[in-house]
Formats: C-alpha cells, structure tokens, sequence
C-alpha cells in the first residue's frame, strides 16, 4: 500500500510464504514501512523503515499497563516522537529542507534517554507484561535509525497490511492453523477488487463507477507515471 496504489492479496499462508506470493516485496527495492513483524526482515533489497503509529500504539499500551518508572519513560518517549513529527509536519508546511536542528537534537536526546530508561526499569522482565514492554524499548533502541526516517520531503513507501483470517475466508475457525479447519475455502470477496476500490479512491475516482466499470468488464485502471 503507498498513498496511490493498493494491492491485497490472499493465501493459505502468513509469512513469507504469502509475502513471496503477492509478488511485491521480493523484487521491491523502495522504502518499506511496517510494524516490525519479523518476516518484512527477510527483504533485504528494500530499505525498511518502521512505523512510529505502530510504537506510539505500543508505548500507550505501557503507560496503561506498566509500573509507574516504566509508565514515565513511555510517557516521555511518546512525547519526544510526537514533537519530532510536529517539526517533520512544520518542515514540509513551510517548504524547509530539514527539521530545525534545535528542536531535532532536543527531542531526540529526550527519546534516547526515555528508551534507555524504559530498558533499565523493565530489565527484571518478570512477567508477561515486562518482558513485553521490554522488547519495545530493545526495539525502539536497536532500531532507532528505522523509526526516524523523518524527512519532510519523504521518499513514498510501502506498507503492507495483514488481513484477518476470518477476512479471508477461514471463517469461525479459532485455530490459526488452516489444517484445523478443513479445505481453505477462499477469499470472501475478488481479491481484484479491494484494491481496485481502495486505488480509485486514493485517485478521487467516484467509487460507484468504478464498481459498475469492472462489472461491465472494462475496470477503471491508474495511470503509473
């Protein structure tokens, strides 16, 4: 998915077995944002960058679940994100051809220092909880560079979606393996025309036309250049 294309498709498989399937991400040599699911790594031609929604997301979850010196380094580790996006937002509003260096070194030494102090405080990871949120703070420390591809002209990128099992045809089924619950009966609805939809939309084509365009066999298609 990227700001004017979307493609969806459906196997039996998640993983790489799915991903090679699509058919994207193998030959794909742009930037990539996703939310750090182990798999996306495999890619090694893209250069991958890491979805700060995503972490935001997560350091919430901290700070409604976490001790109080965790909850605290969640908090300021929000915070120092949501400024750096403010000032990426504000650099390309005004045309600037980089965040302003004052605020930039700020923020990032109050993220840096909320991470390492996220680290320190849920080291003991002595419960399911801790080593949780343990992991987002090795993460976010490890992988800084991935999360701050600020830029406030930034290159366009894909960002895959994992679609729910139920979405894709393996419906009531409480097991997450396919072999629990008989023949895979396929996708709900045409694989073609989500992403048709989803695309049109992204061009501001009227979504009604573009429904009866593909039923008359003749489906609205993006120009690419």
């Amino acid at each position: 998915m990227t700001g004017a294309f979307v493609h969806l498709s459906v196997h039996r498989r998640r993983g790489t077995d799915g991903t090679d399937a699509a058919g994207i991400l193998p030959a794909f040599r742009g930037v990539a944002m996703h939310d750090a699911w182990a798999p996306y790594d495999t890619y090694t031609e893209a250069t991958h960058t890491l979805c700060s929604a995503h972490a935001l997301r997560e350091l919430i979850a901290v700070t409604e679940r976490g001790h109080e010196a965790a909850r605290c380094a969640a908090y300021r580790a929000t915070d120092a994100l949501l400024a750096l996006k403010q000032a990426a937002d504000t650099a390309r509003e005004t045309d600037a051809g980089h965040i302003d260096n004052a605020v930039r070194a700020r923020e990032l030494a109050g993220l840096h220092t909320a991470v390492t102090d996220g680290l320190t405080t849920t080291a003991a990871r002595s419960s399911k909880t801790e080593r949780k949120h343990n992991v987002l703070f090795k993460r976010l420390g490890t992988r800084w560079g991935d999360y701050l591809r600020f830029s406030p002209r930034p290159t366009a990128a894909l960002r895959q979606q994992r679609r729910r099992a139920n979405d894709s045809g393996w419906r009531n089924c409480g097991s997450r393996s396919p072999a629990a619950c008989g023949p895979w009966p396929g996708p709900r609805t045409s694989p073609q025309s989500a992403p048709n939809l989803a695309t049109a939309g992204r061009h501001d084509q009227p979504l009604l036309d573009v429904l009866v365009q593909a039923m008359r066999g003749s489906p609205w298609t993006p120009a690419t250049t």
